[in-house]
């Protein structure tokens, strides 16, 4: 009998390898770390694969302009030949080729150090943003030689095989899910929002053009997502201006590298800092708020802000800053602006410290747009159910629609699958039903119509009847139910024949397993 042929395995996907070089960093160091140590060198790695990629593209330039061999390498070291193309000047001591070469040496953290003075002083965007202290002592300087061998095989040019901008994205977004999947605490998903619900604010604000702000940040998704709407949408990213802060200097840093590499120009103030008690951008009206402030922050409260014009409808308690930020989001719009945030579900009904009265006068004032409730597990370090919120200054008057007495109540809860026993995801067809929802029944188009389980669209009159609690389940209703026309007397005949198939096929599978553990002794 012949031999089965074995199924060739699998290449590396460029996920695994990028795993790889993030476990050679985990002997002594935390993830919070080696996240910055790996990432750095991606960093590194992108900047100088560009960098060289133009080199050559400058070099065949010079050669059928029929310049001289001779004269071809001076104009090769000319500042202005790359950065005139969106590319970072990348000094010689700070290319891939030399840092590489001295990966088995001793001296390689100083080295990579250097390199990153040396990048940060010829481009002024990068100014005190990326990581050092690679040549700590604490650091190992033979996994870190291994690391730089193992991120030398992924290639970031246009001829790699995944496409720079393809790369770029799935580098930092698998990168920053991974390490916030194995950080603990508080901390664990501040940096990084999942790629899912990023898209589903993005789809539903559609932010085409106009001022775009995030006051936290983190790593910058939000205006990643944004970027990439307004591309695939045929604009320029210049369409929109970005603004941002973030609390915690190192997610700070990774943000401006972030969407540095993706050539986003965006204000995220001179450093990190608190968005409550020192606010950068402080006149700043924007078109679109988009945000996933941390859940529940307990200690966020400062005297000084106890007559802050933020709170407009009441003071925040200091022992929950959700509302806080929801007033923050709407402070900073502009007048027919719209902002789109993730919330914890506690927000939706809890009437402790006044938020119950906070929430009923936005409503009341006629700022929320739409409340959609999320389906579990959709983050890596919190278990906590949110929904997405939509508020809008543009509702009354001359705004964007007419719907300024209603508000549309989706519940998402059934939607996405689990990609694994801890996380589940929004699939494109999932998060077009819901901003599809969304922009049929706010812009008034004539085919929205309720669904019972899935959408309501409720007038203010009907939410003062529920206390002005806006948990969707409230409103939505329940699901209608399939007709079914079987015959009872059918129904149990076809049921009870498949229930007796189970019960013969689980013999069967005790009986082979028998048989197999038999065969083991």
């Amino acid at each position: 009998m012949a031999r089965p042929v074995a199924k060739p395995k699998p290449g590396k996907t460029l996920e695994q390898t990028l795993w790889e070089a993030a476990d050679k960093m985990r002997g002594n160091q935390e993830p919070s770390e080696y996240k910055h140590v790996v990432l750095g060198l991606v960093f590194l790695k992108y900047v100088s694969d560009r960098f060289e990629e133009r080199r050559v593209q400058l070099k065949d330039e010079l050669a059928s302009d029929g310049i001289k061999p001779e004269r071809i390498e001076s104009f090769l070291e000319e500042r202005d030949e790359y950065t005139s193309h969106n590319v970072f000047w990348v000094p010689s001591l700070s290319r891939w080729s030399f840092v590489k070469s001295q990966a088995k040496q001793p001296g390689i953290g100083q080295q990579i150090d250097q390199a990153m003075d040396l990048i940060e002083k010829e481009n002024p965007s990068l100014r005190g943003v990326l990581p050092r202290n690679y040549g700590r002592d604490s650091l190992d300087k033979r996994r870190l030689g291994e690391l730089v061998d193992l991120v030398s095989s992924i290639g970031f040019t246009e001829t790699d095989d995944h496409g720079a901008d393809d790369v770029l994205g799935r580098v930092y977004e698998y990168f920053l899910g991974q390490f916030a999947g194995k950080e603990t605490g508080k901390d664990a998903g501040a940096f990084y929002t999942p790629r899912s619900v990023v898209k589903t604010l993005v789809e539903m604000l559609e932010p085409y053009k106009g001022r775009v702000y995030d006051p936290a940040a983190g790593s910058g998704g939000m205006f990643v997502q944004s970027a990439e709407f307004v591309k695939a949408h045929g604009g320029k990213r210049t369409d929109i201006s970005v603004y941002g802060q973030e609390f915690t200097d190192t997610t700070w840093k990774l943000a401006k590298m972030n969407l540095a590499l993706r050539g986003i120009e965006a204000d995220m103030g001179s450093h990190s800092d608190d968005s409550f008690s020192n606010d950068l951008h402080p006149d700043l009206r924007a078109d679109y708020v988009i945000a996933n402030p941390p859940f529940n922050v307990s200690d966020w409260w400062d005297a000084k802000l106890s007559d802050d014009p933020r709170w407009q409808f009441g003071t925040p308690p200091p022992g929950n800053a959700n509302f806080a930020w929801v007033q923050h989001f709407i402070y900073h719009l502009a007048p027919h602006g719209t902002a789109g945030f993730v919330l914890a579900n506690g927000s939706l009904s809890s009437k402790s410290g006044g938020e119950g009265e906070i929430r009923r006068k936005l409503v009341e004032a006629g700022l929320v747009d739409c409340i959609v409730a999320m389906p579990d597990r959709l983050f890596f370090n919190t278990g906590i159910p949110v929904s997405l919120w939509f508020v809008s200054r543009g509702r009354n008057g001359n705004g964007h629609r007419k719907r300024h007495d209603e508000v549309l109540f989706i519940d998402a809860r059934k939607l996405g699958t689990m990609e694994s026993r801890k996380l589940r995801v929004l699939g494109d067809d999932d998060i077009e039903k819901i901003a599809g929802t969304y922009h049929a029944w706010r812009n008034h188009e004539g085919d929205y119509e309720d669904v019972p389980g899935f959408a309501k669209s409720s007038t203010l009159d009907k939410i003062a009847e529920h206390d002005f609690i806006l948990t969707p389940g409230r409103y939505v209703g329940a699901e209608e139910a399939e007709i079914d026309d079987e015959p009872i007397t059918d129904k149990l005949e076809r049921l009870t024949g498949e229930l007796f198939d189970e019960f013969d096929r689980g013999r069967e599978l005790e009986q082979e397993v028998r048989i197999r553990l038999g065969a083991l002794k």
